[in-house]
């Protein structure tokens, strides 16, 4: 898996999720000062829900913002054998014949990303996993907790 091709794809959809959100914010704002929408009575809360609405898509691209700025401060350095699971790495987790990838960046943890076919979920160092990978190294184990089931994975690989 191409760690820099991955990078860049996350900044893609971090900035097509900035423009969504913008976009959204704008129109719900629009509709907030709309002539049509002033209060008929004291019931009459259209406005102020659509006030609402822009300020929290306005938060959302705000956050969404500071996070692409830190995935493209981020160094891509690649991690050997030897290295802890740090901010950058790309970490390959293997049950059996289960295979999951991962990549531990700053924020934006969540967004999934497909390349070469397999599934890379965006985890931060303060998420349940993020912190049980974080200063591990390839031959560790990790415990993760599916549907109430505990299940052992080996750290395969770390790149």
């Amino acid at each position: 898996m191409n760690k820099h091709e991955l990078l860049d794809q996350i900044i893609a959809h971090l900035s097509a999720e900035i423009e969504a959100y913008e976009k959204s914010a704008r129109s719900a704002h629009a509709e907030a000062t709309h002539e049509q929408n002033k209060a008929e009575n004291k019931y009459d809360t259209r406005a102020l829900e659509a006030s609402y609405l822009a300020h929290g898509q306005s938060k959302q691209a705000a956050d969404a913002h500071v996070a692409l700025q830190q995935f493209q401060a981020l160094a891509s350095r690649a991690f050997g054998s030897g290295n802890l699971v740090d901010l950058g790495a790309l970490v390959e987790l293997t049950a059996h014949e289960d295979h999951s990838f991962y990549f531990i960046g700053p924020r934006a943890g969540g967004i999934e990303i497909t390349q070469d076919g397999n599934t890379v979920l965006v985890l931060t160092p303060q998420s349940p996993l993020g912190r049980q990978l974080m200063g591990k190294r390839k031959g560790d184990r990790v415990k993760i907790e599916q549907s109430g089931i505990k299940k052992e994975y080996l750290i395969s690989a770390v790149s």
